[in-house]
């Protein structure tokens, strides 16, 4: 169930070529969830997590960005998703949470969660699904 990325553009876990600047630049300034994040904040993030990147071949330049929070043994958080403006409608956000469950599913993790407002579908066709038991889970924090 492997999505594969579109002609032109690879994957790389390789936190050394996440372009940082332009990864804060998206979540701080164009995202709902993270606006106003710091780069400090975003820096630290990154460190903490695996991250993802979509790359255009050749050029290098990245082009979609994803980040996982994770024990590595029973349960993970995909977070920060985010594909360029120019890249959408390319089946890039769908082959790049393709890659991250296949990543993922080597630890045998229990559950892999997200939350979006927007890209419902995306998620789905590569096998998430609404929370059944809501009612069980609690945050503190933001909502």
């Amino acid at each position: 169930m492997s999505e594969v990325l579109p002609k032109g553009f690879e994957l790389s876990e390789d936190v050394a070529r996440v372009d940082r600047a332009e990864v804060h630049r998206w979540l701080s300034q164009d995202s709902y969830w993270a606006l106003g994040r710091s780069r400090e904040k975003q820096d630290q993030a990154i460190d903490g997590s695996l991250n993802f990147g979509v790359y255009e071949e050749g050029s290098g330049a990245q082009v979609a960005y994803a980040r996982v929070v994770t024990d590595r043994a029973t349960f993970a958080w995909l977070c920060d998703v985010y594909v360029a403006p120019a890249a959408r409608g390319a089946g890039v956000g769908t082959a790049l949470t393709a890659a991250v469950r296949d990543r993922l599913a080597a630890y045998g993790l229990r559950r892999i969660l997200l939350a979006t407002a927007d890209a419902h579908e995306v998620y789905a066709r590569v096998g998430f699904a609404p929370m059944k038991n809501v009612e069980k889970w609690m945050v503190l924090g933001e909502q």
